[in-house]
């Protein structure tokens, strides 16, 4: 492949970044803003809206891989995104301010990931694919999360302060439900908006990184675990360093931990379902090594907070969890060059 159709497709691929990112935070504006008229709590809404929202990238991208056969970009997207987000989102965020962490965060959920991650990896290995019934049994675990989350919500409800009433509240009642209808009709707008410009995107994504990463002699696990990954992983950088810098913890957390979440049981299991993702055999050693430092990832998370006093994830642990992730970034281009040679 020639310089000028190298640049053409990393043209391709940044404008595809683009659309993904701000679709995404188009969708996440008008998600949150919804969410929070309806009184729903900020730990709520980052583990589910913002998650979703922020995960909207990755759906879009290992989906559109899945049916374009390219399980290596489907899976390296997801497990990539994953690493990065625990690693070296949380591990900036930690660097800049200490994180504080919920008792149901940290035993529940991080050991969550922790069990899905390892159930996914199991479910490639024994079949030497992610099929329509791995995809059934992945939405049934987004289920039972789901349905953890209604009751987390309904029990940190009462958290909520009530709304106080004005004066002349009856008169004006016509005047805020316009508004209100207004300002919910906006939100719409952004969230269809923003859903378009992520299913755009996804597609100049997946087929320049497809067309470099075949031009350039890289493998597509690579492409998903480093490029697209980082890629697709934006939203989440900026949602929680945002929400870090803002002393909002709950946000910070909840959504990385979310998105990993989401990533595995409803990016995978929606692409299992439309269409089966099959591993090249030579490959699978490489997707069990990948799904294996992803449990370590979430591992590493649960002791750098569990071996604090306040239970805190600390400046010393977002270190660690950078180091940690500039070794294993090493370890996978090293990885994929003798694979490739």
């Amino acid at each position: 492949m020639d310089f000028w159709s190298v640049a053409a497709q990393a043209s391709l691929l940044i404008v595809g970044f683009v659309m993904l990112i701000k679709g995404a935070d188009w969708f996440v504006d008008g998600a949150s803003m919804i969410a929070k008229k309806f009184g729903i709590p900020q730990i709520v809404i980052g583990l589910t809206i913002v998650a979703f929202g922020t995960s909207a990238p990755e759906a879009a991208i290992s989906i559109t891989s899945a049916v374009n056969n390219s399980a290596g970009l489907a899976i390296g997207n997801v497990l990539g995104s994953n690493i990065m987000n625990v690693l070296l989102i949380l591990g900036l965020c930690a660097a800049v301010t200490p994180l504080a962490v919920q008792k149901n965060t940290l035993y529940i959920e991080i050991p969550f990931v922790t069990v899905i991650t390892a159930a996914l990896m199991i479910m490639g290995v024994v079949g030497n694919q992610l099929g329509w019934i791995d995809g059934l049994l992945l939405w049934a675990m987004f289920i039972i999360f789901f349905a953890y989350l209604i009751v987390l919500s309904k029990k940190d409800k009462n958290a909520i302060p009530a709304l106080e009433e004005t004066p002349d509240s009856d008169e004006n009642d016509e005047k805020n439900g316009e508004k209100k209808s207004v300002e919910i009709a906006k939100m719409l707008g952004k969230l269809a908006v923003g859903i378009a410009l992520v299913i755009l995107g996804s597609q100049a994504v997946v087929n320049g990184a497809k067309t470099i990463a075949s031009g350039l002699g890289m493998s597509e696990s690579l492409i998903g675990l480093t490029i697209v990954a980082f890629g697709t992983s934006l939203p989440e950088l900026v949602t929680s360093l945002s929400a870090a810098k803002k002393g909002e913890a709950d946000l910070a957390i909840g959504n990385i931990v979310g998105s990993n979440i989401f990533n595995i049981l409803f990016v995978l299991g929606t692409s299992a379902l439309i269409s089966p993702i099959v591993f090249d055999t030579n490959w699978i050693t490489g997707f069990m090594l990948d799904n294996i430092m992803a449990i370590v990832t979430m591992a590493v998370l649960f002791m750098c907070i569990l071996f604090t006093k306040d239970k805190k994830l600390r400046r010393g642990g977002g270190i660690t969890m950078l180091v940690l992730y500039a070794g294993y970034f090493a370890w996978i281009v090293a990885k994929d060059f003798i694979y490739m040679n």
